[in-house]
């Protein structure tokens, strides 16, 4: 692997980790505008799955910047994890061309 992606992985880590903890609790823009308005309630609907890591946080920790930072991480692995594999997938199919 290059070491620029190496350094780069170290990077997202380290946000994924230190920042994520940080990170506003404030509803975003449509959730406020849904809340401003009065219709927030109306967007909910029967759970159809359940999230593995429900509003940013892992469950069973009590920490929550721990379960917090632990969430981030996690799904920083999975983008990457899904961009690489992505990726082999491409060059893959540009040799066989």
């Amino acid at each position: 692997m290059e070491k620029w992606i190496i350094i780069l992985l170290g990077v997202a880590v380290l946000v994924a980790v230190f920042l994520s903890p940080f990170a506003s609790t404030k509803p975003d823009g449509l959730e406020r505008v849904a809340e401003d308005k009065g219709f927030l309630g109306r967007g909910e609907g029967p759970q159809v799955v359940n999230s593995p890591i429900p509003d940013y946080a892992v469950p069973g920790i009590k920490n929550e910047k721990l379960a917090t930072a632990i969430a981030g991480l996690v799904g920083m692995i999975i983008v990457a994890a899904l961009g690489f594999g992505l990726g082999a997938i491409l060059k893959r199919k540009e040799k066989i061309q």
